[in-house]
């Protein structure tokens, strides 16, 4: 039986007996009675709050069940969703780690890859189709004096115009997708002057329209190609010299020498002449008279003069041919030009009575120096030579006032320096790259023969292991250089 029910029917039990009780003890049954009942409502009253109470009691019971067991899986999802979390967190870190070191690659790769174009002699610069800068290698810097930073942003033209870029080879490079090259461009003149070769790749990418532009310094190349180039030339020439002068030099022989005897036969010194004369019953002074008149013994001086002309170009072209076996000797190079000033005076003197300009020597010696090693009837053919030709080409330009020449002289890094400036027509640049070829002249016909500096060339650059080279702008004169090793070549 369920406790509460047997706890009521005890209430009631004991109810209905007291008012026994209270008859035998009070005798007053009415009023107990009221007592009675009020107890007996107190008691149901007691037992219906104790059955509300145990069922409160048992729901509690039942809902901290249900609130255990919502617990329990409250916690069962806590502990799934943080361990989805950890794994989560713990892949993110995996993420980050691996974003870390392949940003960290990254900036190693852009840095080694930017020490490479850094490392590189050539100016390398990025620019987009408008010429904008997105690149500048150290070699630019070094080039124009431009630091990294304030090259990039900025037009190419406003930066460095000295860099001479074309930008319409850009526009065509990218619009053709094709490399554009320009190559041995040149600036300055003489042996100052600079060659480059450049270069505008167009940019293969999608998301940019741009170009690479590449410069590369190839004077030394150039130099060192024209210096082949020359010195090939100077070996075909010496084998045409040999097999030619051969040839040439017996007619000439014979034209020389039939002109001497022609001079003879008909002197009026010799008595064969005379003797001869007689039997021919012919005057030998009235033929003599005859042949002045006619100016017969003119042409004999001239076809004379043109075979002995013709005989030194030979000679001068066999200098090319010939191995050069002569003994050095150390000369006073002060001297040596002293005594070359006074030749070409004496030829340029009698030209000045003929109506030629008058010209003014300037001599730049210093007080002391050494001995020079060399051939000096050669250096002295080469000194005349250079003359010669700042005279001719100063008279031929018909420039106005003085011709002055200034020879200087100076000794540095165990060489001699020899420098003839004149103040004459200078040269353009495409007859200075040619000054030094075999037959090349500036002269009219039949003026120059085109050797004379070929044949310095030759002297100073091979018998003498030396360099001679030649700075000249057009209407501001020309320099030519002679250096000398001081020690025996």
């Amino acid at each position: 039986m369920h406790p509460i029910l047997k706890y009521i029917i005890a209430v009631i039990a004991f109810v209905l007996s007291i008012p026994t009780y209270a008859d035998i003890y009070n005798h007053s049954l009415p009023y107990t009675n009221i007592i009675i009942a009020f107890l007996c409502v107190c008691c149901l009253f007691q037992a219906f709050i104790i059955i509300g109470l145990k069922r409160s009691r048992e729901k509690y019971l039942n809902a901290e069940e249900e609130l255990k067991n919502k617990h329990k899986d409250l916690e069962a999802r806590v502990l799934e969703r943080s361990e989805k979390l950890y794994n989560l967190n713990s892949q993110l870190y995996d993420e980050i780690a691996n974003h870390e070191i392949t940003e960290e690659l990254l900036r190693a790769t852009q840095g080694y890859i930017q020490n490479i174009i850094n490392s590189m002699p050539s100016i390398i610069i990025g620019v987009t189709r408008d010429g904008v800068i997105t690149h500048w290698n150290t070699a630019a810097r070094q080039a124009t004096g431009i630091n990294y930073d304030k090259a990039l942003g900025f037009l190419l033209s406003d930066i460095a115009p000295e860099l001479n870029i074309d930008e319409s080879l850009i526009d065509k490079a990218i619009d053709l997708q094709k490399t554009q090259k320009r190559e041995n461009r040149q600036e300055g003149h003489g042996s100052q002057a600079k060659y480059s070769d450049l270069t505008i790749y167009p940019l293969l990418s999608t998301e940019i329209e741009g170009a690479v532009i590449r410069i590369d310094d190839v004077t030394l190349s150039v130099r060192l190609e024209t210096m082949m180039i020359q010195n090939e030339k100077m070996n075909s020439l010496g084998e045409l010299a040999a097999g030619v002068a051969h040839e040439i030099n017996n007619p000439l022989g014979t034209i020389l020498q039939s002109i001497q005897n022609i001079k003879r036969r008909i002197s009026l010194t010799l008595t064969a002449n005379r003797a001869a004369a007689e039997e021919a019953d012919l005057s030998l002074a009235n033929m003599n008279d005859y042949l002045k008149n006619r100016r017969i013994i003119d042409f004999l001086d001239d076809i004379k003069d043109a075979g002995e002309r013709a005989t030194l170009i030979v000679k001068n072209m066999l200098e090319f041919s010939r191995e050069q076996n002569k003994q050095f000797e150390s000369v006073d190079m002060t001297e040596l030009l002293d005594r070359s000033i006074e030749l070409a005076l004496h030829s340029m003197n009698a030209n000045q009575s003929n109506g030629v300009g008058t010209t003014r020597i300037i001599k730049h010696y210093p007080d002391t120096h050494p001995a020079v090693p060399c051939s000096s009837a050669e250096i002295q053919q080469v000194i005349l030579n250079l003359l010669s030709n700042s005279y001719h080409a100063f008279n031929d330009a018909e420039k106005n006032g003085t011709l002055e020449i200034h020879i200087t002289l100076l000794f540095s890094n165990n060489n001699a320096n020899i420098e003839i400036k004149d103040n004459g027509p200078g040269m353009d640049s495409w007859t200075q790259r040619h000054i030094f070829d075999p037959f090349f002249t500036t002269k009219e016909v039949g003026k120059g023969t085109g050797l004379g500096l070929s044949v310095s060339y030759f002297i100073i650059t091979e018998h003498h292991r030396g360099t001679i080279t030649v700075d000249a702008e057009e209407d501001k004169g020309a320099i030519f250089s002679i250096q000398i090793p001081l020690k025996d070549a």
